[in-house]
C-alpha cells in the first residue's frame, strides 16, 4: 500500500512539474506583440475592476506593478542605456545601486499612471518584424473618452527567458532618451555616486508623498 501511495504522489508531482515547465516554455515562446497586448489588457482590467485601486490605494497599485509589469522589463539594460558611456566606468556595485534606484523611480512613475486609469482602452498597430528579429518595436495608442489618443510604443529584446521591454515611448519621447540627458548632467556634476544619491532622494520624496496621500484618504 505504501508503495502504491508513493508511486501515486510521484506521478502527481511529475505531472505538476510538467505543467509548470510547459507553462514557462509557452510564456517564453510568447510573441512580443502578444506579450504586450496581454499585459496591457491585464493591467487595464485589474485597474478598472479593483475598487481599492480606483480609490487610490497605493500599496495595491505598487503590488500590481511589481507582479504584472516589472518581471517583463530589462532594468539593467534600460539603466545602462540611460547612463550611456558612464555605465562601463561604474563599478558592479554602482551599477547595481543605480539600477535599483532607477527601477524604484519607474515603479512610482508606472503607479502614478495606473492610478489614472478609468475608461481607457489600447489599440495596437500591426507588428513590423521578421521571425528572426531579436529586437522589435510594438506600437500602440491609448484611446481616451476625451482628448487625442496617446502614443505608447515599446522596444523589446528577445532573451533566453523570453521577450523583455527595455524602452518605452510616450507621446513621441523614448524613456531612455528622456533620462539620458538628466543622467549625463548629474554624472558630469557629481559622478555616478551623485546620480545614485539624487535618485535615492527623489524616490524618498515620492514615497513620502504617496504615504501622505494614502493617509489623507
Amino acid at each position: 500500500m505504501k508503495r502504491s501511495f508513493s508511486k501515486f504522489f510521484t506521478l502527481v508531482f511529475a505531472g505538476i512539474l510538467s505543467l509548470v515547465m510547459f507553462s514557462a516554455h509557452a510564456q517564453a515562446q510568447e510573441g512580443p506583440d502578444v506579450l504586450v497586448k496581454r499585459l496591457s489588457q491585464e493591467i487595464l482590467d485589474t485597474a478598472k475592476n479593483d475598487k481599492d485601486i480606483q480609490a487610490g490605494n497605493q500599496k495595491k497599485v505598487y503590488d500590481m506593478v511589481e507582479s504584472k509589469i516589472l518581471p517583463y522589463i530589462d532594468f539593467p539594460r534600460m539603466t545602462s542605456l540611460a547612463a550611456g558611456k558612464s555605465w562601463k566606468e561604474a563599478t558592479p556595485d554602482q551599477q547595481k545601486q543605480l539600477t535599483n534606484e532607477f527601477r524604484t523611480l519607474l515603479v512610482f512613475t508606472y503607479s502614478g499612471a495606473i492610478s489614472q486609469i478609468k475608461d481607457q482602452r489600447v489599440e495596437f498597430k500591426p507588428l513590423r518584424a521578421d521571425p528572426t528579429d531579436t529586437e522589435v518595436e510594438v506600437r500602440s495608442q491609448v484611446i481616451q473618452s476625451r482628448g487625442e489618443p496617446i502614443v505608447l510604443n515599446y522596444r523589446l529584446e528577445k532573451l533566453a527567458a523570453g521577450w523583455k521591454i527595455f524602452d518605452i515611448n510616450v507621446l513621441g519621447a523614448w524613456l531612455v532618451e528622456t533620462y539620458k540627458g538628466s543622467f549625463a548632467a548629474e554624472i558630469s556634476k557629481s559622478g555616478i555616486d551623485g546620480l545614485i544619491k539624487t535618485l535615492a532622494e527623489k524616490n524618498k520624496k515620492l514615497a513620502a508623498a504617496g504615504a501622505a496621500k494614502a493617509a489623507s484618504k
